[in-house]
């Protein structure tokens, strides 16, 4: 059995891609980094339906720490899949933004990428099979107003993405980019409208976690084999 490791996988939009890929045969390694208990919860509910998974917790933007918690489950086997959903955003103009908010988004959404995948790779590659998704997020392709902290981290993921797909394509393991446009949470609830939403995406209405974690499971099965370096959006149709 295959193990995936899914970053933020306690999330609304990471639970439901940890379900996604259980109930395609793979053993899904959870990860929080405080919200342990939302993990536990999430691999109780893959386990009672038959599903294989487990919990981890360490801060993705602490590199001595992830290590530390990779080695652990890398002596456990292989990480053959990853998927890189860890991420924050702290909104504001660039006038006003403050450095902190600034470094606090590109620790954890670009150099929690670094910190989770780097070390993975060597094991993954002796197996000669592997796949990476990384979430990024419209706006990282259109840039948003507020979001330039959030945006440079993404979009910095984009050519660290197409970079490590040059550098494993002959390996066996292809590295692709899944960027959501606006997707039913708690969260965009309370910043969307139902008219912004009609103006803002072609469909006119937003996507689901499911939309999501379909492309997700699709990415890293064999029938991906081919595909590598792509970064595609669902997003509605917004271009």
């Amino acid at each position: 059995m295959k193990r995936a490791l899914v970053t933020g996988g306690s999330g609304d939009i990471g639970a439901v891609i940890c379900s996604r890929l259980a109930t395609a045969g793979l053993h899904v390694i959870v990860h929080a980094n405080t919200g342990i208990d939302r993990a536990e919860r999430v691999v109780n509910e893959i386990n009672s339906s038959g599903g294989s998974a487990e919990a981890v917790s360490f801060d993705v933007s602490d590199s001595a720490a992830s290590k530390q918690a990779l080695e652990t489950l890398v002596s456990a086997g292989p990480i053959q899949i990853i998927v890189n959903n860890a991420g924050i955003h702290d909104d504001a103009i660039m006038a006003g933004m403050k450095a902190e908010q600034w470094k606090k988004v590109i620790d954890v959404s670009l150099n929690g990428f670094f910190n989770v995948t780097q070390p993975l790779l060597l094991p993954m590659m002796q197996t000669r099979w592997g796949r990476i998704v990384n979430l990024s997020s419209v706006a990282g392709v259109m840039g948003n107003r507020g979001q330039a902290n959030y945006a440079a981290a993404k979009s910095g993921l984009h050519g660290a993405s197409k970079s490590l797909a040059i550098e494993m394509g002959s390996r066996g393991i292809t590295v692709n980019v899944v960027a959501p446009g606006v997707i039913e949470s708690s969260m965009t609830k309370e910043v969307f409208s139902d008219e912004m939403i009609r103006q803002m995406i072609p469909m006119q209405h937003a996507g689901k976690a499911e939309d999501v974690a379909n492309l997700i499971a699709f990415l890293v099965s064999d029938e991906a084999r081919y595909i590598s370096g792509q970064i595609i959006g669902v997003n509605g149709g917004m271009v």
